[in-house]
């Protein structure tokens, strides 16, 4: 393969950067308010969670274990069992192609793969022959109106084993709150995980030039690069807009054709769960089962996205015995399809047309 692997990591706006090293003793403290009766919205790293929590500070007596930012918190306090491992980069990035990367994606062809998103803002009204139908509208309708915020790209080889050095790539893209649409609940989770929409706004990549990158970056297209997921049909649905810069296809048919020219080889962890007994839950709740701990946010693409590619990887040896059907389990999205869900009507078809319905919006075929 010739072509190269378009990176990105020049020149990063923040670089989250876990190491091995003792947690410093001001990270084992409690939280503590104080006795004075300000209030500072404040973090606490929880030793128990291994997470950073928010808390109010009163403004006097409290402890080392208090931080102004998630971020800080995490930076200050997070203990990890591997080296380097996330990279988060901005529009001011110098995008070049390195001959290095080619060689990185011939040696860690599996490339697991997680979004960020501002949420679910409108539905389909009609009648649908199956769920699964209804379910794609949704997501076509909401991809089509929104803008991606992140992506995270994390690279392993055909044991799970990571690069030395950085292995997840973490991609903001530009995003404006006073200007593009999102569903609020959506956006407060994603600020509590850290996301600083300041720097999407002002710094945020453009996703017009990273398709451009992507396209020829050898990671799409091939046959020999497996794409690992987990719930992952809005996720390919904001990767399959920015690449064709079109609206999503009409019918999930079209668009599971699309996806197929994309990726041809893509694995949904959650899909797969349904053959794996006791697994069930979301990402963080499958990692906690399988015994991963998460490097980095929750609800943070490029921490996501390896916490995605671990899962698989566990899931693999541990529920089929080192060996995934691959016609029985490629190309399968949880949620979409035929076989997702069973027949039956949904109950819209009588619904008010452009009505407003907890903050969502409705929207008549």
């Amino acid at each position: 393969m010739n072509t190269m692997l378009a990176t990105f990591i020049l020149i990063s706006c923040s670089v989250i950067i876990l190491i091995n090293s003792d947690r410093p003793a001001e990270c084992e403290l409690p939280s503590k308010t104080g006795p004075c009766r300000a209030m500072f919205p404040s973090f606490y790293f929880n030793s128990t969670t291994e997470q950073c929590h928010e808390f109010v500070y009163g403004g006097c007596d409290g402890n080392g274990n208090r931080f102004e930012t998630k971020d800080e918190c995490l930076r200050h306090c997070v203990n990890q069992t591997t080296l380097t491992k996330l990279l988060t980069t901005c529009q001011k990035n110098q995008f070049r192609p390195t001959q290095s990367k080619t060689k990185l994606i011939l040696k860690y062809p599996y490339v697991a793969m997680d979004t960020e998103f501002p949420g679910i803002v409108v539905r389909p009204l009609g009648e649908f022959k199956t769920t699964a139908e209804y379910q794609y509208q949704c997501l076509k309708l909401n991809v089509d109106f929104l803008k991606i915020i992140q992506l995270g790209l994390t690279f392993m080889d055909s044991q799970g084993k990571s690069p030395p050095g950085v292995c997840s790539y973490q991609f903001n893209f530009n995003f404006n709150l006073t200007m593009d649409m999102y569903a609020q609940d959506s956006i407060e989770l994603l600020q509590k995980s850290g996301i600083q929409f300041k720097k999407h706004e002002d710094e945020g990549i453009d996703p017009h030039l990273f398709a451009e990158l992507l396209t020829t970056s050898g990671i799409v297209f091939m046959e020999n690069v497996t794409w690992l997921s987990f719930h992952a049909g809005y996720d390919f649905g904001y990767l399959l807009k920015m690449l064709t810069g079109k609206l999503l296809p009409d019918t999930e048919t079209d668009f599971f054709d699309l996806v197929k020219i994309f990726f041809p080889t893509i694995y949904d962890v959650k899909y797969l769960m349904k053959s794996c007994k006791n697994l069930k839950g979301g990402l963080e709740e499958v990692a906690k089962q399988l015994e991963i701990e998460r490097i980095g946010p929750q609800h943070q693409a490029g921490s996501d996205s390896l916490m995605t590619g671990l899962s698989f990887f566990r899931m693999k040896e541990l529920f089929f015995e080192d060996s995934i059907d691959e016609g029985k389990y490629s190309g399968h999205l949880y949620g979409l399809g035929a076989s997702a869900f069973p027949a039956g009507g949904f109950g819209y078809e009588n619904d008010p047309v452009n009505i407003v319905e907890n903050e969502t919006l409705y929207v008549s075929f």
